[in-house]
């Protein structure tokens, strides 16, 4: 089977890589893998950090002296060999498929996590460079067509149609919209609410959801908002519960994750635009009491550590004060509490009224 030029240079750098380690060995001399540190935050505010910059942050060193990087380096070599065989023979598996080729040494899916990581570090490539596929989690509707391996996606002849979002983001071809914005929501019942409402069929636009957080399990969701994004040109919303994991999964578009901070070139999308749901927002949209959950000891906390983030007082000042004001007020409440007005008021009044009077922070705008 016929191997690409992206899998040939992989195979070529698993070989150098390999053969200086058994150099080493042969010389006696105890191999070290030095492997770059990458972060995309940091919690010092007002620090002149470079966390914006993709370059690296330091490194790590591993030695087969110390006990803790022995058992680190014999899981990464394995799981290199792995990913060799996968690249050799052009074919692809899972992190899951990974753990079960070798569960009782790696003992859990972090462990495997992590050895991909940290490979994907010392080749310079991404996750699907190396054939390792997750499973497709997100899901797109509205005004968009494309193909991806030859099969055809016709959102357009039925625009309140889901879709699952393809794996394999980099086979997507030939993308056809006429739609106005790109709109991402939190979760699957949020999409699921629009779907119901024909959303998509009296605003022309293109839904997506990560159902939760786009972090690894749903990183093509996050690979195809921004291939969307770069060929449609088109502002793209992003509609989040207020309390601090609707804010995270915000940041996690927008700034990327901290896990995968090494990839964040192509695991982010600066163009993400804050459209609600805001604290302030209770009193404007005159929602009752009934409809706010106090903060809890936890989301106190995350809500801190939020705050300490770099690049919200570097580059999103105004979606810090309202991160502040949810802090001071002590209280959170779901998308869903709109519906205490009618049922598609989300649908009808809010979002609409949103990006009509484009009623978003000063910090959504993209600086040039």
């Amino acid at each position: 089977m016929e191997r690409n030029a992206s899998s040939s240079a992989l195979l070529s750098k698993i070989k150098d890589f390999t053969t200086s380690l058994v150099k080493e060995l042969s010389e006696g001399r105890s191999p070290s893998i030095s492997i770059h540190k990458f972060r995309n935050y940091c919690t010092d505010p007002h620090s002149n950090c470079l966390c914006s910059s993709d370059l690296p942050k330091g490194q790590q060193v591993l030695t087969l002296t110390r006990q803790c990087h022995a058992y680190r380096i014999d899981v990464l070599l394995r799981v290199l060999v792995i990913v060799q065989k996968l690249l050799q023979e052009n074919r692809h598996g899972s992190k899951r498929d990974i753990y079960y080729m070798h569960p009782s040494v790696f003992s859990e899916q972090t462990v495997v996590d992590h050895a991909i990581s940290d490979i994907c570090i010392l080749l310079q490539c991404s996750r699907h460079n190396l054939n390792v596929v997750s499973v497709g989690k997100g899901l797109v509707m509205g005004w968009l067509q494309f193909l991806e391996a030859g099969r055809k996606f016709d959102c357009i002849s039925s625009p309140t149609t889901a879709y699952t979002i393809p794996v394999h983001v980099e086979e997507v071809k030939d993308i056809v919209s006429v739609a106005k914005y790109i709109l991402i929501v939190e979760k699957e019942s949020v999409f699921q609410r629009l779907a119901n409402d024909k959303f998509c069929n009296a605003n022309r636009c293109i839904v997506i959801t990560g159902r939760g957080y786009p972090d690894i399990p749903t990183r093509s969701t996050i690979r195809f908002l921004r291939l969307l994004v770069e060929k449609l040109c088109l502002p793209v919303y992003c509609l989040v519960d207020c309390d601090p994991y609707g804010f995270d999964i915000l940041t996690t578009y927008r700034f990327g994750s901290m896990q995968m901070a090494y990839d964040a070139k192509i695991l982010r999308v600066p163009e993400v635009q804050w459209l609600g749901v805001f604290p302030s927002d209770f009193e404007k949209y005159d929602l009752p009491q009934q409809c706010l959950l106090p903060l809890t000891a936890e989301d106190k906390r995350r809500t801190e550590t939020l705050l300490l983030r770099c690049y919200l007082q570097k580059e999103v000042p105004e979606w810090r004060l309202e991160l502040e004001l949810m802090l001071q007020k002590g209280v959170k409440f779901e998308i869903e509490a709109f519906s205490v007005h009618t049922l598609s008021f989300l649908s009808d009044q809010y979002i609409p009224s949103k990006i009509q009077e484009v009623e978003v922070l000063p910090g959504n705008k993209i600086k040039s």
